[in-house]
């Protein structure tokens, strides 16, 4: 005899049962997805979800103990349903304990390449006057460490911050010394182009463990032709850059970023070939944002979220295809999404945070000393809004900083559980906020939602995941195996 009862034993023979809290989307050809606070999903056809609120939906139902499972119905004496719910949102929500993390040093604002799409207005490389000082750099120093955070990440940004690399090194070593007391956990990473990343300070940062996060926006003509710079070399120069990083740093220690330009639009197969050919397992399909020399230039204008979204879908189904041929690469967008579908974990992605990001989870240390609660947030000061500066470093304490209302009044706003529109959509657990962009659009930090392009992208690449998932079973492994990094 079998020492187990068969699974029959367990079905519930009633059909008394309460639905927990959930939302439903409909998708195309007619099923819908629902989904419950702590990011659950599930697929349904609509006479299922008809029979589930109706509350007819049978026990012996393929779906019934799938949907008991996953939280969105209980029964009678189910005493664990809520209990796990709580211990999931608990999870979800557990990073914001912590406090700030990413703490962005903004070396300089001096540049040697002319990007027409810039985001962040950067300045001829003679204008000493735009880079950050040692007593700056010291004071910010003291407001970083005032973090809770038992892990602080160090990230130098420009313009092209190697332009004042004595700063970098001086932070760095400032920041190691007063570690030594500290105990946390540091990280740096310069946000670089390489094109000036000489063998002295790439044998500094192997020896201090800095990471470097370039930029390649494709093959030679494309990324030439959107990051331009005196002798039209900018490819070579991050190819060369590269090359001799890895050698001496080490391979993995080399990330890049591409931004989609209007000339990217038709190019994205080419795009992920470069990234490919040169050894990298992964790509984010950026699009560009509405600020600095983007809106100057009319850059940002040039195509539409639905436009986007096509060079998307085209890219993401080649790298599907790349998978199912065998090569692991990811797409990292899409991976910061599935992370939030597929597990408990939240990544820690500023632009899709709840309440958002700003200042919580990353601030800005801007050249001048004045601290901004994003990197978005420095980049509309830069076209002359200050309205998230947050303080200064030479004359607002800690607190003062961290309790600004400009700060606290985002945060409370975007809150998407209680936020107009954002509180029912079905991808609400899965979604963040970004009053930054809302405001520099739309006037206010919640913005428009039926207007809003950033919820159009993250809606449109959300239903695209859910498509993919709901009509290739084979694709699902393959985002579990990018959410799991193997």
């Amino acid at each position: 005899m079998s020492k187990f009862l068969g699974i029959d034993q367990f079905r519930a023979t009633s059909t008394e049962y309460r639905l927990l809290p959930f939302r439903f989307e409909r998708l195309a050809g007619g099923d819908v997805v629902v989904t419950n606070s702590v990011g659950e999903f599930a697929f349904l056809a609509l006479p299922k979800l008809e029979a589930l609120v109706s509350r007819n939906l049978s026990p012996a139902d393929p779906d019934y103990a799938m949907l008991r499972s996953r939280h969105f119905l209980e029964e009678d004496g189910d005493q664990a349903s809520i209990e796990l719910l709580a211990l999931k949102m608990r999870t979800k929500f557990s990073k914001l304990a912590n406090f700030t993390n990413l703490h962005i040093f903004v070396a300089s604002l001096r540049c040697d390449h002319s990007c027409q799409y810039c985001q962040v207005s950067r300045q001829s490389e003679d204008k000493a006057a735009f880079d950050m000082t040692v007593e700056t750099a010291d004071r910010a120093i003291d407001l970083m460490f005032r973090s809770p955070n038992p892990a602080l990440k160090i990230e130098f940004q420009g313009g092209e911050p190697l332009l004042n690399f004595d700063l970098i090194r001086h932070v760095v070593t400032r920041v190691e010394e007063r570690n030594r007391f500290e105990g946390r956990e540091v990280q740096f990473v310069i946000t670089t182009t390489l094109s000036l990343a000489t063998d002295e300070i790439l044998i500094f940062c192997r020896e201090h463990e800095i990471l470097l996060s370039a930029s390649l926006d494709g093959p030679a003509d494309l990324h030439n032709r959107n990051r331009p710079r005196p002798g039209r070399d900018s490819h070579e120069r991050f190819v060369e850059g590269l090359n001799r990083a890895r050698d001496l740093v080490g391979y993995d220690s080399v990330s890049a970023l591409m931004t989609t330009s209007p000339a990217s639009l038709t190019r994205v197969r080419d795009i992920i070939d470069e990234y490919l050919k040169h050894g990298f397992d992964g790509i984010f399909l950026r699009h560009l944002s509405p600020y600095g020399f983007a809106l100057k230039t009319k850059s940002f204008q040039a195509y539409n979220t639905e436009r986007w979204l096509e060079f998307y879908r085209e890219g993401l189904d080649y790298i599907l295809d790349l998978n199912k041929s065998g090569i692991f690469f990811r797409e990292y967008y899409a991976t910061l999404l599935l992370t939030k579908m597929l597990s408990v974990e939240d990544p820690g992605f500023v632009d899709l945070m709840s309440p958002a990001g700003t200042g919580i989870a990353a601030v800005v240390f801007n050249y001048d000393g004045d601290v901004y609660a994003s990197d978005e947030s420095r980049m509309l000061r830069e076209m002359g809004d200050t309205t998230f500066r947050i303080g200064n470093v030479h004359q607002n304490t800690y607190e003062e900083i961290f309790t600004n209302g400009t700060l606290l009044d985002a945060l409370e706003d975007s809150f998407t559980g209680s936020a107009p529109m954002c509180s029912d959509c079905a991808f609400e657990s899965w979604c963040g906020a970004d009053p930054v962009f809302h405001h520099g659009m739309y006037g206010d930090v919640l913005g428009r939602k039926p207007e809003s392009d950033f919820c159009k992208r993250t809606m449109g690449v959300t239903k695209l995941l859910l498509e993919k998932m709901r009509g290739e079973p084979e694709v699902k492994d393959i985002f579990l195996r990018w959410v799991n990094r193997c």
